[in-house]
């Protein structure tokens, strides 16, 4: 049985002469305040059925910027009504375009409340609109637009999503999608909302999803935009951001040269050193080698981070054929920090091993011994080592000159030898073949 809410007359003329000398309940404050009453005495015992006629007349009767709560309420009551009248279409959606007016007054009177107000029209725009991308997109950009970071994080993607089947369909184009990729991934990571990071997560899959951000696609919509203007640090950003999304998409010119303005602009040792590993990729030899010298030169790069990228010097320069560079690198590494001093060892050792020398048979041969006393030297620092150094050992081993041979140039076995070759030197002992 329906249970009958009373509301004593008396309390309705108590509050109308409260408010008797509040102009701000207009020309009839006496019929406003009193259908306030109404309606509140309802909506508190939540008979929201009872409510409705009450807030409609108080809605009517009352200047808005009255009573924050007609609005607020009446987005409860109005969202009840559109739920009674599913199977009525056009008077539902007559009563959603209420149910946005109510936002949209709130964030006009209430300005303290404007990045609430919208954002809840932005999920009520999210239940009641369907199958309309255009309209969607339209109504989250004024949202967007107004609240900037401080948009409900779902948001950003509900309106990517509303701009994707847009593209798929040919009323957007990619250029326009991957903007507002960029805006709203800006918005996210300026924003505060603990969900933001779950919705830029969200965003980013969408937008890898959406077929605009394979590397083909970036390259000829960004490509040209670069050329046009290529020293815009902002744009360079953007180009960086948006070619690490894409899959595969930085071996290539324009990431090179987006990274390269952004590290001209704010030089670091973190950015010289992305510059060393995307012109190492390009075989880029000797703009590689400078950037990792300069990441090294910083001094806000520590020792031990100097030593790993001595270490990666030296196996570049190795590979290369900068042999001097890397023996001279793989030194510094191993001085620098212990526990790269076997791996660098080891490399030293095939540095000589590989190094061919001129001159005479002992001249030509005195580099396998370095490259053998670098491998002792290897495994002794790294156990790990040992049975990789062994099989080098043997390997070089063979290559002694033999007896003999070290005798007609006046050399036995354990006498002191300084090896000069390619840039390099190293004082050793000689070793025959026995």
């Amino acid at each position: 049985m329906k249970k009958l809410i009373f509301i004593s007359l008396a309390a309705v003329l108590f509050v109308a002469n409260a408010f008797a000398q509040d102009d701000k309940y207009g020309p009839n404050k006496a019929e406003c305040l009193k259908y306030i009453s109404y309606y509140e005495e309802y909506f508190k015992q939540k008979a929201y059925d009872d409510a409705i006629p009450a807030w409609r007349e108080a809605y009517k009767l009352c200047p808005t910027a009255s009573r924050q709560t007609i609005l607020t309420n009446g987005t409860t009551l109005v969202r009840r009504l559109i739920s009674k009248n599913a199977k009525n279409p056009e008077y539902r959606q007559a009563l959603i375009d209420t149910l946005f007016t109510l936002h949209d007054k709130r964030a006009e009177f209430f300005p303290k409340y404007k990045v609430t107000a919208l954002n809840n029209k932005g999920q009520d725009i999210f239940n009641y609109i369907k199958n309309d991308n255009e309209k969607l997109l339209k109504e989250y950009s004024a949202i967007i637009d107004a609240n900037r970071e401080l948009t409900k994080p779902t948001l950003f993607v509900h309106q990517f999503n509303a701009a994707t089947e847009l593209y798929k369909n040919g009323k957007m184009d990619g250029e326009a999608l991957i903007n507002l990729y960029q805006q709203n991934n800006d918005f996210l990571n300026a924003s505060d909302d603990e969900d933001a990071a779950s919705a830029r997560a969200e965003l980013e899959a969408r937008f890898i999803q959406s077929g605009v951000a394979s590397c083909e696609t970036l390259l000829a919509l960004l490509g040209p935009k670069f050329e046009a203007d290529p020293t815009n640090v902002d744009l360079a950003g953007r180009i960086v951001k948006m070619l690490n999304v894409a899959e595969d998409c930085i071996k290539n010119d324009l990431y090179l040269k987006a990274v390269t303005v952004m590290h001209a602009d704010k030089p670091s040792y973190n950015s010289a050193y992305a510059l060393f590993r995307l012109n190492s990729v390009n075989d880029n030899v000797d703009e590689a080698i400078k950037y990792i010298e300069e990441a090294i030169a910083f001094e806000e790069s520590d020792q031990k981070t100097d030593a790993e990228y001595y270490f990666e010097l030296a196996s570049f320069s190795f590979k290369n054929g900068r042999r001097s560079l890397a023996f001279s690198s793989a030194v510094k590494a191993a001085e620098l920090d212990q526990t790269l001093a076997g791996k660098s060892y080891f490399l030293i050792g095939n540095i000589w091993g590989s190094t061919t020398c001129g001159g005479d048979e002992i001249e030509k041969r005195a580099p396998y011994w370095v490259a053998v006393d670098y491998m002792l030297k290897a495994k002794a620092a790294d156990e790990t080592l040992t049975e990789e150094a062994n099989k080098y050992i043997g390997m070089y081993s063979k290559y002694y000159p033999q007896t003999a041979d070290a005798f007609m140039y006046s050399l036995t076995d354990g006498q002191s030898y300084t090896v000069s070759c390619a840039g390099m030197s190293a004082t050793t002992v000689v070793r025959t073949q026995k």
